[in-house]
């Protein structure tokens, strides 16, 4: 947003510098990104009266000047205006000024010119006496600048169009607006700031509000056929104006924030679009069918032409302004070529109207056009500002292209905004911000900005704080506090000599510290973290929802978000895994064909219920590990190796190991349509995750290049079971050897070997120490429906252990083996 300081000052005399300005909005919270100075320097023009003139001798188009510039002598200058005469007051460009000259070349394009002493067809010449163009006044070249009585011999030029009201040096101030500040995208809202921290008050433009209705009600009628996404219109209409240029000082303030000038109409418009935040568009009144205008949304896919002679396809639902016959213009975006105003036009009608922030954000991304208009809109207007702004663009209308007033306004409101107020209290403003404003300032400062502050109580002050309508981002007591903050200075908070918080040693936070055990033990197997988007588009999220992932065990409904600002993000994830099959797939269409990676984060569902209560929701955090590619790569140690299944099992069972939980269980899971294979992973009886094969089809989908394995672990859980392994214990290295036997045993071909190992440590207790599986077998001497396992087996005590000790405990596992797998000593 640029503001012009010149139009700024119109509103608020604040008697700042253009640094000290800078200085005062940057500490208020509007950041100033850059100043410049724009418009024309008329440094070393000054007021000179021509006392002598006559003809050039060897020039018949010249005039040979003496001119009076205060001075103790008058100077000699050659001029070449045929409307140069004695006695009059003009502008003079002296030796050593420089002006931005229109180019010889170009017009439109300006050059700096130093003016120096000269020889003209042989006479002297000490300056140039300036016509409108060269002054920056305007494009007039016919003649030099005749001047008023009221203009002094001597004075500089610049103080004189100071007096008179206009100026063409200016300074444009950058401003960088935040989304939630759309009051500022305006000269009157940044006015309100400045007012309160120079302690001087807004002037508002003079203007008399017609009534609803009155003679334009016979001319204009305005239906709004979507109330929800267009809560109010207001038309005015202005007959016999002629389109011509604008007045200088409107084209100066707007070439001043960046603006071209087109006519007079369309920059009324945006001159009160930028005076006020309220954008307005201007149809041409006799192009508008039936003499009506109707707001509604359309049913089917259609094509419309803009003001910029663009065939657009307009979207089923888009928000449009139609007449009688036809659409005459996007709503909020862009007017039609049908209806636009052109240098034949004689009667206006002026738009002024409020239209939802969501509707016109889709609307504006769907089409891709940005435009002033849609930039206001998707940030919300002030809700009660289109009268004033109409009004305001009808009476400089009437002012400056000579038109007439039809009398009344259509005003049509079918939904009315509620007033909107929280209470504050005075004590806790000074407690959040940790200063001493006294109640005065605060009212002073809130009343300053608009707010209606009114007592509710004395001692201590409770108020009444009613919000205006153009501040939608206040809501609550600290969004107010944060007002007075900011308005009192963030510069000016007093450093705090002491803490407000009580002493203590802060305790251990344990989720954490299992936390940063797992990023350790993760980082250090050579997994990277990654961190993805928590919203998902409806389509992904109810594809995800799957009752094998952590999300999904409650087999709830996915959590739509509300005003969602793309389709994309309609949804909170019920997974986290289309977030890491996104990046896998980025990586690996990026070279990175192997990638190891996990991510913590928190997955949401709603219960089946027809309520809509927060505890019909559930908000699990989860741990997420993916690998795909090469696990191993080819050296010296062996061939290069593709990840699967039993690679993320590994690093499950560090995580847990490193979370004080070893005694995990394996055993497969249901696949279904995201998965070509799946491990549920259970402590005890409680199940905290899952390990999966991604299925081919969403492989490609997320175009990977190779299986990708994940697991997804309930984080809640694990935290829970993991309490005990947060302490960390001191153990002795045994002092007594190790005992290792080793058994073979055949069961069926199905049977997993997680429930054998589960059964292996009960019936090895107390002295087994460790069991694993080292070897799996079949083929020759084992029938085709068995299989040979072999378990590895460590046995230990605080004593020497004897050959009957491991004996014994090795047959109670034999026992163990036989009576529940049906397995047999290999």
């Amino acid at each position: 947003m640029i503001i012009s300081t010149n139009w700024l000052s119109d509103y608020v005399a604040h008697g700042l510098s253009t640094n000290e300005l800078s200085d005062h909005l940057t500490m208020c919270g509007l950041e100033v990104e850059s100043v410049e100075a724009v418009g024309t320097d008329l440094t070393g023009v000054v007021i000179g009266h021509v006392i002598e003139s006559g003809q050039h001798p060897n020039a018949d188009r010249l005039s040979v000047c003496r001119v009076d510039l205060g001075s103790e002598e008058p100077v000699q200058i050659v001029c070449g205006a045929p409307n140069v005469a004695v006695g009059q007051k003009v502008a003079v460009a002296t030796v050593g000024t420089t002006l931005q000259l229109p180019s010889r070349d170009n017009p439109d394009e300006r050059v700096p010119v130093t003016m120096k002493k000269a020889k003209i067809r042989g006479e002297e010449s000490f300056g140039m006496i300036c016509a409108q163009d060269e002054l920056g006044l305007g494009s007039d070249h016919s003649g030099i600048l005749v001047l008023d009585d009221s203009a002094s011999i001597g004075q500089p030029f610049g103080d004189y169009l100071s007096a008179k009201g206009s100026a063409v040096s200016d300074n444009a101030i950058d401003i960088a607006i935040t989304p939630n500040r759309p009051d500022a995208i305006s000269h009157l809202g940044i006015a309100r700031d400045i007012a309160a921290l120079t302690r001087t008050h807004v002037t508002m433009p003079a203007l008399t509000l017609p009534e609803n209705g009155g003679a334009i009600s016979d001319a204009v009628s305005v239906s709004i056929e979507a109330p929800e996404v267009c809560s109010r219109y207001v038309g005015m209409l202005v007959k016999g104006v002629t389109v011509a240029e604008s007045p200088d000082w409107m084209q100066q303030r707007l070439i001043a924030i960046g603006l071209r000038p087109r006519n007079n109409i369309v920059d009324i418009t945006n001159y009160v679009m930028y005076e006020c935040g309220q954008p307005l568009h201007a149809f041409d009144y006799d192009k508008v069918g039936g003499s009506k205008i109707i707001v509604r949304q359309t049913s089917a896919e259609s094509v419309f032409t803009t003001l910029d002679s663009k065939e657009h396809t307009l979207p089923s639902g888009t928000l449009m302004i139609c007449d009688g016959d036809r659409e005459v213009a996007i709503a909020g975006v862009m007017g039609g070529e049908n209806s636009e105003v052109t240098d034949s036009t004689a009667n206006v009608l002026i738009e002024s109207a409020y239209f939802d922030p969501s509707t016109i954000r889709r609307t504006a991304k769907a089409l891709g056009l940005q435009t002033d208009a849609s930039y206001r809109f998707e940030r919300g207007i002030d809700t009660e500002g289109q009268a004033w702004a109409a009004a305001r663009a009808a009476q400089l209308m009437v002012e400056h292209a000579g038109g007439t007033l039809v009398k009344g306004m259509v005003d049509c409101h079918p939904v009315q905004h509620e007033v909107r107020s929280v209470s504050v209290r005075a004590n806790r403003v000074n407690s959040i911000v940790g200063t001493e404003i006294e109640s005065s300032e605060m009212v002073r400062l809130l009343e300053a900005i608009g707010f209606i502050v009114e007592t509710t109580q004395v001692s201590p002050p409770v108020w009444k704080v009613t919000i205006p309508s153009w501040r939608p981002d206040v809501e609550r007591e600290i969004d107010v506090i944060e007002e007075v903050a900011r308005l009192f200075g963030f510069d000016n908070i007093p450093e705090p000599t002491h803490s407000k918080l009580p002493n203590f040693t802060p305790g251990t936070d344990g989720v954490r510290l299992l936390r940063e055990r797992a990023r350790d033990v993760l980082s250090g197997a050579g997994f990277r973290e990654t961190y993805t988007n928590s919203m998902l588009s409806q389509e992904v999220a109810e594809k995800f929802n799957s009752s094998l992932l952590p999300g999904g065990r409650f087999k709830g409904e996915v959590v739509q978000t509300l005003n969602p600002i793309t389709t994309e993000m309609a949804t909170l994830r019920p997974s986290m895994l289309p977030g890491l099959l996104k990046v896998i797939g980025h990586n690996q269409n990026h070279g990175q064909a192997s990638i190891r990676l996990f991510e913590f984060g928190r997955v949401h569902t709603k219960r089946h219920t027809d309520r809509t209560m927060v505890g019909d929701y559930t908000e699990t955090e989860t741990l997420v590990v993916a690998g795909a590619g090469k696990w191993n790569e080819q050296g010296w140690y062996g061939d290069a190796r593709e990840a699967d299944l039993f690679d993320l099992k590994g690093v499950v069972n560090l995580v847990l190991s490193a979370c004080g939980l070893s005694k995990a269980t394996y055993s497969e899971a249901q696949s279904d349509d995201l998965t070509a294979s799946a491990i549920d992973v259970k402590i005890g009886k409680r199940w905290i995750g899952v390990i999966i094969q991604v299925a081919s089809e969403v492989a490609s989908a997320y175009s990977l290049r190779s299986p990708a394995f994940v697991a997804e672990l309930d984080w809640n859980a694990i935290a829970e079971m993991a309490d005990g392994g947060l302490r960390t214990r001191f153990r002795a290295v045994s002092r007594f050897p190790i005992v290792e036997r080793d058994i073979a045993v055949v069961v069926k071909r199905a049977q997993p070997a997680g429930p054998m190992l589960a059964a292996i440590q009960r019936a090895g207790q107390p002295l087994l120490k460790e069991a694993l599986v080292f070897d799996l077998y079949e083929g020759e001497h084992v029938a085709d429906d068995e299989k040979s396992i072999a378990f590895g087996l460590r046995f230990g005590a605080d004593r020497t252990l004897r050959d009957k000790d491991v004996d014994k405990a090795v047959n109670k596992v034999l026992g163990a083996l036989k009576h529940q797998f049906e397995a047999r000593l290999r």
